[in-house]
């Protein structure tokens, strides 16, 4: 190779191989359970992971294998893990890190599901989370103490599009040495790369943007290969004899992979949050247009934006793309090709009107999702952040006067018009 590949060419590229078997080009879904091994020392090896290869599709696949090699590649990673959805792969971002009494530091301004999964779920692990306004450095590194394993955030939050600066807080996860995971899944690779920004891991819901067609659920964790969990004694899982290995070191034997190697080996084997191959398929198509798609999804959210930012109707709109919002300036530096498709406003006539609006419009589709092609819309507060308390829910973006939307790539003078009389009929 003469020189680096670009993004549009690692898209549909990296990670895959015509088929050696048949010379298909498209990468195969291989539908099976378990691989033939070439004779026992060859079994042993793969079990031993003295070699790579292929067991049983619990732990490897040859289809998501090349899923899991695209995105390390289009994140600049070390290497990934792909599982069964976004939420699978934060528990595998955090399971190797955590032991009982051990907490993590969260941005307060987070997706409700993950609010509720650290507030509530990861308790029964006996771990605990501490929410924080990542706009506020001091308070970030404050609440880090000594059983603090991780610093989590999202690079563009949902449901508000807020922008994380995330090379202030890498640097505080750095002088705390502790690692930094940000959930990249608005943003997309192609609008914003986290490890270039200090990120330790990068966690995607596969399922939005990145499969773009609202068909499959997945995950991917992307190691950076680049923290030293050998440092402090603080993450035995990575650093200590694993009795389940004979005694192996995950990051002495495996470096900068070791992270990614022990999602395979013991996250996948023991919390068995597979991926499976056709949904992997799927993401594959998904990700060869992704470049395209994103620079459409930007260019309409901006459009639409900007006009709802002018309807007397509207009290404010969150979009982080608009000179008015008070994370504009981080767009050129975080996520310089625009700042995604989601992000939500505020009706003056409150409540009443938003639940008539989302009735009301007719190309938007109203569904618990977002990074589809189709444009979505959906009332956050009494949905997908229902469970949280109101404090909490205008924290994270979500009070009861707003609706959030995840604009598609439609034609946006239609979506602008649906909007307007939805907006009419809501206020009638």
């Amino acid at each position: 190779m003469s020189r680096p590949y670009g993004f549009d060419t690692l898209q549909i590229h990296a990670g895959a191989r015509p088929d050696s078997a048949t010379g298909a080009r498209q990468t195969p879904i291989y539908q099976t359970t378990a691989y033939v091994f070439r004779d026992a020392d060859h079994a042993a090896a793969l079990f031993n992971l003295q070699e790579v290869g292929f067991i049983y599709s619990r732990l490897t696949n040859p289809t998501v294998a090349v899923l899991q090699e695209r995105m390390a590649t289009l994140e600049g990673g070390a290497g990934a893990v792909c599982c069964s959805s976004g939420h699978g792969a934060q528990i595998m971002a955090l399971f190797p890190l955590m032991r009982p009494g051990c907490n993590v530091v969260a941005s307060n301004r987070l997706y409700g599901g993950t609010i509720t999964q650290f507030s509530q779920t990861i308790r029964r692990f006996g771990w605990s989370a501490r929410f924080v306004d990542f706009d506020d450095l001091d308070a970030v590194a404050a609440a880090v103490d000594d059983d603090t394993r991780a610093i989590f955030c999202e690079s563009i939050s949902n449901p508000g599009g807020y922008i994380t600066d995330l090379d202030a807080i890498a640097a505080i996860a750095e002088r705390a040495g502790l690692p930094l995971i940000v959930d990249n899944t608005t943003a997309t690779p192609y609008l914003c790369r986290p490890i270039e920004h200090g990120a330790t891991l990068v966690v995607h819901s596969l399922t939005k943007y990145l499969t773009g067609n609202g068909t499959v659920t997945g995950g991917c964790i992307i190691d950076s290969g680049r923290f030293d969990w050998s440092a402090s004694g603080k993450f035995p899982s990575l650093s200590e004899p694993e009795p389940a290995y004979h005694g192996l070191k995950f990051h002495e034997t495996f470096g900068p992979l070791a992270f990614t190697f022990h999602g395979i080996a013991i996250g996948l084997r023991d919390l068995g949050m597979t991926l499976n191959p056709q949904a992997a398929h799927y993401t594959l198509m998904g990700i060869e247009t992704l470049s395209l798609r994103m620079q459409r999804h930007c260019e309409n959210a901006v459009k639409v934006a900007s006009w709802l930012e002018k309807d007397p109707r509207i009290a404010y709109v969150t979009y982080a793309g608009l000179p008015s919002s008070p994370w504009y300036h981080r767009v050129e530096t975080i996520c310089p090709r625009g700042a995604s498709s989601l992000f939500t406003f505020s009706l003056k006539a409150g409540y009443e009107a938003c639940m008539k609006l989302i009735d009301a419009v007719e190309i938007f589709s109203h569904v618990a999702n977002l990074g589809d092609t189709r444009s979505l819309i959906i009332h956050s507060a009494s949905t997908t952040h229902r469970q949280l308390t109101p404090e909490q829910q205008v924290a994270a973006g979500a009070a009861p006067d707003v609706v959030r939307v995840s604009i598609g790539i439609e034609d946006a003078d239609d979506l602008i018009a649906d909007l307007d009389q939805a907006l009419t009929q809501a206020h009638a």
